[in-house]
């Protein structure tokens, strides 16, 4: 009896100390915690772009790894076929444009209920026109033709162009990466602040042609280059590397980024279908954390010399020569490594240094905002894709059904817990909402808590 006795309080101390050491480890650096996977064998799709970085990453880096995942990074041929192979299971997630779990949830295309918990990057696009194009706008506007003429570059010198296309019974033809890309949103910005209208979609218009002073068409990205000197387009909007490839190849000059047509916009997002995430709901956080650590290495940074100003960004060479295997972006290392350390030519003559131009991880990048969503939400307004006027409380609540803030923040908070990263990286108090802002290449402020106002602010398109 009394033998049970001290053989019972053994054990009860052996529990104490065991608690006791857990409890010292876990308050190490880099102690992980270690959920309980419902699946540890992932598929992960992508496009060959440089903003597919952090999935890549984190798989090259060893960080899927850390959590447990075993993962297998698959490039797809273009952004339909990426989305349905996420939707019939053949993907658990993928690299997404912002406007993909939105408009499938919303139905506009494949209908299906998408989230997203993680936003992958910020800017990182460009508009880019043939050589021809280019000497036109120059004529149009002499203060262009300059080694290093004035950005950000607006779409007045192209109007004439277009409207000499018009009298000729022709359009001006450009190219975009798909019907609810940030690309194709930021072109038709871009043209409309201009006064150039784009066209809008209809119900019976899923082309967006009606109305159109220019044409605009789907061309997967790592084709653009090449249908540009086709001649079967003469402009486009795509992100990297594919607007330096023009540069390098001299078949196209890049005559803004999207950093000017909108400061800091969302980029990509990390998508996987609502069903998928309720049914592994560790799973989905082990990767967000290991996508969260990807984009903290890819935007890791230290001071540049005493006789260098800014930041340098320490980890993109490496980062760049990684995505540029052909498994992943597949481009030119050289080509890849301008934008991703922070350079950007426009022309041969005219490099820039553009530290923001991808961000990864700065800015609150990867927050799921509920405003972002709620912008492109009115990009679908604005040009038809949302056939019929809404009240403000349904773009709210929309937002909300595809951005996931809560599980960012869960995430997020074993990082924190895991001394991984610093509590500063994250906005834990926020409500979902930037702040408003006007720095749009027109000025005009958006504010994501009244989306029927800045419908409104737009000569061209739907105003509510």
């Amino acid at each position: 009896m009394k033998k049970n006795i001290i053989n019972k309080k053994y054990k009860f101390g052996l529990k104490i100390l065991s608690a006791i050491a857990l409890f010292i480890i876990a308050d190490q650096p880099g102690f992980s915690q270690e959920l309980d996977l419902e699946k540890e064998e992932l598929k992960f799709g992508f496009i060959k772009l440089t903003d597919c970085a952090p999935i890549v990453i984190a798989k090259e880096k060893g960080f899927f790894e850390d959590e447990g995942l075993q993962v297998e990074v698959v490039a797809q041929p273009n952004w339909k076929t990426l989305l349905d192979n996420v939707i019939n299971g053949d993907l658990d997630g993928a690299h997404m444009l912002s406007g993909q779990p939105i408009a499938a949830t919303i139905g506009f295309g494949t209908k299906a209920h998408i989230i997203t918990a993680f936003t992958m990057d910020l800017n990182g696009n460009g508009i880019t026109v043939a050589n021809s194009i280019w000497d036109q706008m120059k004529e149009n506007d002499p203060e262009l033709d300059k080694d290093k003429p004035k950005h950000p570059i607006t779409a007045d010198s192209l109007k004439p162009i277009v409207q000499e296309k018009l009298d000729e019974g022709e359009k001006l033809q450009m190219g975009m990466v798909f019907p609810v890309s940030t690309h194709n949103y930021e072109l038709r910005y871009w043209l409309a602040s201009a006064g150039i209208h784009p066209g809008m979609y209809t119900k019976t218009d899923i082309g967006g042609r009606t109305d159109a002073e220019v044409e605009l068409s789907v061309t997967p990205p790592p084709m653009m280059p090449a249908t540009l000197e086709a001649g079967n387009i003469q402009g486009y909007c795509v992100g990297e590397p594919w607007n330096q490839q023009a540069v390098a190849k001299n078949i196209g000059v890049p005559v803004t980024t999207n950093y000017d047509i909108w400061k800091n916009n969302p980029e990509k997002v990390f998508g996987v279908t609502k069903e998928w995430a309720d049914e592994n709901p560790n799973t989905h956080l082990a990767v967000i954390k290991a996508l969260i650590r990807a984009g903290q290495w890819l935007d890791a940074t230290k001071k540049k010399g005493i006789f260098r100003r800014g930041l340098d960004l320490v980890n993109r060479k490496e980062a760049a020569r990684i995505l540029s295997q052909p498994n992943y972006v597949g481009a030119d290392y050289e080509v890849i490594k301008n934008s991703m350390t922070g350079f950007f030519y426009f022309q041969k003559s005219d490099k820039r240094e553009m530290p923001d131009f991808n961000v990864f991880y700065r800015y609150y990048c990867t927050y799921p905002w509920y405003s972002d969503g709620i912008w492109f939400l009115t990009q679908m307004r604005r040009w038809g894709q949302i056939t019929e006027a809404k009240p403000a409380e349904w773009y709210h609540k929309t937002a909300k059904e595809v951005y996931r803030p809560d599980i960012y923040l869960k995430a997020a908070k074993i990082l924190l817990d895991e001394g991984k990263i610093d509590k500063s990286d994250i906005p834990w108090g926020t409500d979902g909402y930037k702040p408003a802002t006007s720095e749009f290449i027109d000025g005009i402020p958006y504010n994501g808590k009244n989306p029927l106002s800045y419908l409104k602010s737009h000569k061209i398109g739907h105003k509510f």
